[in-house]
């Protein structure tokens, strides 16, 4: 079943031209099945960019997804024409009053900062707290589920002395959980962050389950079954290229910066990326959207009743 999108949004294109199943809003009001309302809370700078690698993964399952672009009210964004922001994007307090089957919040470029000085945290506060009541599953994205966690069991986020940068190997501690159905027992996932979060706090909250973790760069996917949420820390989202665009765009502004670990064929940056992490990019996703599918109710507003 196919992913419903604007026809005017460039992810209409690009995954259809990708072989992945689109529809447009007016073909879908014309299925019989209900879709499944999956909200996007954008973050990141490259909106467009972000748009296709999420869409790209809920759209290839056999369900048909319903769309929805949401940023933070007040904030601006800098990298992304107004126009695009202006035909696609909702803010969230226009949003609030409806409900979803899911949503996903992505990361931002603010590791850096405490959560309390981001502009925005206050407001983001605020969708923590209606994912609650409005929201069936959530699943946050590298330091949007370090916030999420943060906000919900006051898990602090720790600085890193060195980048975690590359493709890392990653073990499947949890065969039996539905959201890693399909999965090998280990595989590699991109890394791009200055922060993480440890283990040894993660566990002594005992509502919270790690799914996926690494010896080098520690957890990367938990379970929050008590906020109906996902937390994941590292980036299967990604693109085989992006980063090497990250990595390109450090050496071009002289930003030191490592070659990312494990991605270019024999560390070599004058060759091509091999993307190794696309499968289970598509499995997780999947497994997802089918959680989603197995739990929520068809009438929307009995979600979160």
């Amino acid at each position: 079943m196919p992913i419903t999108l604007p026809e005017t949004l460039p992810a209409y294109d690009v995954l259809r031209n990708e072989g992945v199943m689109v529809m447009s809003p007016e073909r879908a009001e014309r299925q019989d099945i209900r879709p499944l309302r999956i909200g996007l809370l954008n973050l990141m700078p490259k909106k467009i960019q972000t748009e296709n690698q999420f869409a790209r993964l809920i759209g290839a399952t056999p369900l048909q997804i319903d769309l929805h672009l949401i940023r933070m009210t007040e904030h601006q964004t800098k990298n992304t024409a107004a126009e695009h922001m202006e035909t696609f994007y909702r803010p969230f307090q226009e949003v609030r009053g409806e409900k979803f089957d899911g949503l996903i919040i992505t990361g931002a470029p603010i590791e850096h900062l405490p959560f309390e000085e981001v502009t925005y945290w206050d407001e983001l506060r605020q969708v923590f707290d209606w994912t609650q009541t409005h929201v069936q599953s959530t699943f946050g994205v590298c330091w949007g589920g370090m916030a999420m966690i943060h906000h919900f069991h006051g898990v602090q986020k720790h600085l890193l002395e060195n980048k975690a940068f590359g493709c890392f190997p990653h073990v499947n501690l949890c065969p039996t959980s539905p959201y890693l159905r399909g999965f090998s027992d280990d595989f590699v996932i991109p890394v791009s962050r200055w922060t993480e979060m440890r283990q040894d706090e993660i566990a002594a909250r005992p509502a919270l389950q790690t799914l996926i973790g690494s010896e080098e760069v520690g957890p990367c996917l938990v379970q929050d079954a008590s906020h109906r949420a996902l937390y994941i820390f590292n980036h299967f989202e990604y693109d085989s290229d992006t980063l090497k665009q990250e990595y390109d765009r450090d050496v071009a502004s002289g930003t030191p910066i490592n070659v990312p670990a494990n991605y270019y064929p024999k560390d070599d940056p004058s060759r091509p990326p091999l993307n190794r992490w696309r499968s289970h990019a598509h499995l997780l996703y999947g497994n997802w959207i089918n959680e989603i599918y197995q739990s929520t109710p068809f009438d929307l507003k009995d979600i979160g009743a």
